[in-house]
């Protein structure tokens, strides 16, 4: 129902003078039908009866002439040349798929075996799963229970979210309870630096009536849109009125259900960008106005006329390409009707990056495609040759990821030379230094003398700021034993714990400004 009301809102069309057309085509449709159909008018000087019977072919008059399969055609170009849109065309360097902060109770009730082996771990299970299914969007990670705290900024890499969520614990909260308001305030936090607004997505087992005035605050002030996965406890849970409240369920539906709002929630906040284009859907009414033109070349139903002026309709908007009927029609026809720039999108809009990158003839599509792909060093050096802000960007991200970061810094840099006010390349800019300043750091601190045992030949530190001491270090592998793949994970899992509840613990103790 919701994807019906958002359809139904943003429907418009982009150009709407090719309306005109349809009523001009109905009158004149009107005019030339009605003559072809009206009876004859019996000739002067014989009775009625008469001139019926020697009448031929009267009561087999066609009910489908040639001029209703013309009128259908034309105005079913009409309607695909005024470009009916719906969704805007999502920009290469925004997520496709909207924000998303999960907040996690981690209380004692969380530990019920109602739903096993437990709540907690069946809601750390949906999450992981959750998580997967959205490939390339960030997600930001928050626990509560007494108060609450951010486990994990917005990052695009399930892997980061992974150790510290199987850590999660009432055990490593400094508190039992649920306060959820102090969760929201923090989901809130996480996603309000956003270029689009996200969602949160609250995974417990019941709601305070304390905690709903802050809830209903939020549904007030147009907030990110809240989403509620409801794993065991009462059977209803109290929640705003017109909130989401989806049951865990033993099957994948209830992930899927949480994604399809998730995703009505990014294109909800994509309508209202007035930067992006609306993408042109007048594809669709070419294909009934091409299936309506091949009844032309019957005998009898040939008005060549009417193609030119179907042909004209069609193809009038800049929007109305044919990139739509290879979904139809399969991908063989591609090369026929698409430019190669629109047959890498619509490689990119099926995550085929690397196909897309191939395909592409636009660099700075071409760059971000590699970018996608994880062909960095590629993206890197394509978007370094162009002189836009936003393929400057595209550099800084691909140099970190190949962990460069002192060339992700310089092109970020770069990006508000040519951009001053790009909010991403200043956002980048300040996360990059960062890291760079981390890195050196831990430099300074590391052992400068020489030990063997490392379990490497030879290991160089990169000294490039001249920071610290250069360092030489040097090992045996005979000298030191191997951990192996199990206890090195154990030995992360309880690391994770122990940071988590030492953490948590100072934020608490903190005093509240």
């Amino acid at each position: 129902m919701t994807d019906l009301v958002d359809f139904l809102s943003d429907f418009h069309f982009i150009r709407p003078v090719w309306l005109v057309a349809v009523p001009l085509v109905l009158l004149l449709w009107w005019r030339i039908r009605s003559r072809a159909t009206a009876r004859p008018t019996p000739p002067r000087g014989v009775a009625p009866h008469l001139a019926a019977a020697v009448t031929v072919g009267e009561a087999g008059r066609r009910r489908l002439l040639p001029i209703d399969g013309v009128m259908a055609a034309v105005v079913f170009a009409s309607l695909g040349a005024a470009g009916p849109a719906w969704t805007r065309v999502p920009s290469p360097f925004v997520s496709q798929t909207a924000p998303l902060a999960i907040a996690l109770e981690a209380s004692e009730s969380m530990m019920a075996t109602d739903i096993q082996p437990t709540r907690l771990d069946r809601a750390k299970h949906k999450i992981l799963d959750l998580v997967a299914t959205r490939a390339g969007a960030r997600t930001a990670l928050i626990a509560y229970a007494g108060s609450a705290h951010s486990v994990a900024p917005l990052t695009e890499d399930p892997e980061v979210l992974k150790p510290f969520l199987e850590a999660l614990s009432p055990e490593v909260m400094p508190s039992d309870g649920a306060n959820a308001t102090a969760a929201l305030e923090l989901a809130r936090s996480a996603l309000a630096g956003q270029e689009f607004q996200g969602a949160i997505l609250f995974v417990l087992d019941g709601l305070d009536a304390v905690d709903l005035p802050a809830f209903d605050a939020n549904a007030a002030e147009d907030g990110p849109v809240v989403v509620y996965l409801k794993v065991g406890g009462s059977s209803d849970l109290r929640v705003p009125s017109g909130s989401t409240v989806v049951e865990v369920t033993a099957d994948g539906s209830d992930v899927a259900e949480i994604e399809r709002r998730v995703a009505s929630a990014w294109r909800e906040a994509l309508a209202r960008d007035d930067r992006q284009q609306w993408a042109d859907r007048g594809w669709i009414f070419a294909i009934p106005a091409a299936l309506l033109a091949l009844i032309w070349f019957r005998r009898g139903w040939t008005m060549r006329w009417s193609v030119a002026v179907a042909v004209l309709l069609v193809f009038a908007g800049d929007g109305a390409r044919a990139e739509g009927l290879t979904d139809w029609f399969g991908g063989t026809v591609a090369g026929w009707f698409l430019t190669p720039d629109q047959q890498g999108q619509i490689a990119y809009n099926n995550n085929r990056f690397a196909e897309a990158a191939d395909l592409y003839t636009d660099p700075t599509w071409q760059s971000y495609a590699l970018y996608r792909a994880g062909k960095y060093p590629e993206a890197a050096e394509t978007a370094s040759r162009l002189d836009t802000a936003d393929a400057a960007i595209t550099e800084g991200m691909a140099r970190l990821r190949n962990r460069e970061y002192r060339a992700g810094v310089a092109a970020f840099e770069k990006a508000l030379e040519r951009d001053p006010d790009n909010t991403t390349a200043a956002h980048n800019l300040e996360v990059a230094q960062q890291i760079v300043t981390y890195i050196e750091r831990v430099q300074e601190q590391s052992d400068t003398g020489e030990e063997a045992g490392i379990g490497a030949d030879e290991v160089r530190f990169d000294n490039e700021s001249g920071r610290g001491t250069e360092t030489r270090i040097t090992g045996d592998e005979a000298t030191k034993e191997m951990q192996t793949v199990d206890e090195w994970m154990r030995s992360v899992d309880t690391n994770a714990s122990v940071f988590l509840r030492t953490r948590f613990a100072l934020e608490a103790a903190r005093p509240t400004p």
